[in-house]
């Protein structure tokens, strides 16, 4: 990009891109590390209250259940981990707007995704930022600040710190506010390129409906609830009865005696009794059909399962099985939920971090890299070869280079590195150009 059109566009950047405001604009609270902690004692009448004061913009109960809801029931925080870690635990790239439109322009759209990839990876907290937006794969919102300094006269990233989920409110029209000390109850506006919010699962607009949590709430109660009655009843009904009859004629003090040798049994497990005292002992549910709260909690963990990963068959559930078949068409549901979690990630990204980011740099028209993941490795590589042999050198299909040896784990030699299976590029324009000039494997050469 030229001197003057770089002028220019800083120009234009004054004019009609509204600058953010440097520093922080949501600093800490102490009131952030309090909990109300609202699982205890909730009953599914407060359980649809809460839900009622999310949908009316009141989020701080609500999020704080939420919380709660993954740390108390270890099934639901596997599942939602193993949908998120299935997003933030690939690597992120970013992706020159060029090589998604042909029609941007190949030097301003390369040059704005380089200092957009520069800046991203200096920062230490944008992996715990990604992280964080991550959560709203449940709370179905997530949102990040972005903090600005001035160097030079021109807005500088310097960090994207998350918002903690209990400063979250929504005003009449469904627009999110953050609470602030200044404005405890109503929240203020978020100032343009200014936050991130991600809202991957908004039902109808309303960020506060539709999240997966929400979803799996009156299941987690009714598993919450089975839970302590079957902790109740193996308490009472678990342990064996110890009986001991006395004959009609023994004294008070003797049947004192007797209740505390049972007594001491419980713990000692050994008494002393007299030959006219009948002891017995009497094991709970002998021979009788156990209660039925293990079946029922299983089947609320299969309905937890299908609503975070769209199956069952992944998912450690005591008692469920299926054939290889039906196995790998519950993986493919999961690599669906997967490639829709990736669009709206890189949709949320996109607009909110490296739009703001290109256009405070290079000005308002610049085109605006993408964000990516990189899916890992085929797990079969040598089909994965096979399948680049056929299209390559049958169907004529242009690879490139750069995409196969990511894609392979395979580094890209430096200039000058020796090689194995090197083609030169005499011998490549005789052979012709592309993926097929290489496919031969020859000596090691410098």
């Amino acid at each position: 990009m030229s001197l003057t059109q770089r002028i220019a566009n800083a120009v234009q950047n004054l004019m009609r891109t509204r600058r953010p405001r440097p520093g922080r604009l949501i600093v800490p609270r102490e009131d952030d590390r309090f909990r109300d902690y609202p699982s205890s004692g909730l009953t599914p009448s407060r359980l649809m209250a809460l839900l009622r004061e999310a949908d009316a913009g009141v989020l701080d109960a609500a999020m704080q259940l939420f919380e709660e809801m993954e740390e108390k029931d270890a099934h639901l925080y596997a599942v939602a981990n193993t949908r998120r870690l299935a997003i933030t635990g690939l690597e992120w790239s970013i992706v020159s707007a060029a090589d998604v439109d042909r029609a941007a322009e190949r030097n301003a759209a390369d040059e704005a995704a380089e200092y957009c990839r520069s800046v991203l990876a200096g920062l230490e907290g944008f992996d715990l930022a990604l992280q964080h937006l991550g959560l709203a794969l449940g709370r179905n919102i997530a949102v990040a600040e972005l903090v600005w300094d001035l160097v030079d006269g021109r807005p500088q990233l310097i960090d994207i710190v998350p918002v903690d989920f209990t400063r979250l409110a929504f005003d009449r029209l469904d627009r999110v506010r953050i609470l602030t000390a200044e404005e405890p109850v109503n929240g203020i506006e978020l100032p343009p390129n200014k936050f991130v919010v991600h809202t991957p699962q908004a039902t109808s607009g309303h960020a506060a409906r539709g999240g997966l949590l929400r979803v799996t709430a009156m299941i987690y109660l009714a598993k919450n609830l089975a839970l302590k009655d079957w902790m109740i009843f193996s308490e009472v009904f678990g342990m064996p009865v110890r009986i001991a009859r006395y004959d009609p004629g023994a004294t008070a003090d003797e049947k004192r005696e007797l209740l505390d040798m049972l007594k001491n049994m419980g713990s000692n497990a050994a008494g002393i009794f007299s030959r006219a005292v009948d002891l017995e002992i009497v094991e709970a549910n002998r021979g009788t059909i156990g209660p039925p709260y293990e079946k029922l909690i299983d089947f609320l963990n299969r309905e937890m399962s299908k609503a975070w990963l769209g199956q069952t068959l992944t998912t450690d559930v005591a008692g469920v099985s299926g054939t290889l078949t039906a196995s790998r068409v519950h993986e493919e549901v999961r690599k669906d939920l997967r490639a829709d979690d990736l669009r709206r990630e890189a949709f949320t990204i996109r607009r909110d971090i490296l739009a703001p980011l290109a256009r405070l740099q290079f000005g308002p028209d610049v085109p605006v890299p993408h964000f990516r993941r990189r899916l890992g490795r085929p797990a079969d590589a040598n089909q994965f070869a096979e399948l680049l042999g056929t299209a390559v050198n049958q169907l004529g299909v242009e690879l490139p280079r750069k995409w196969v040896h990511e894609t392979l784990g395979i580094p890209m030699p430096a200039p000058g590195e020796p090689v194995v299976g090197a083609v030169s590029d005499r011998d490549a324009g005789a052979q012709g150009s592309g993926l097929n000039a290489g496919l031969g494997i020859e000596e090691l050469r410098d």
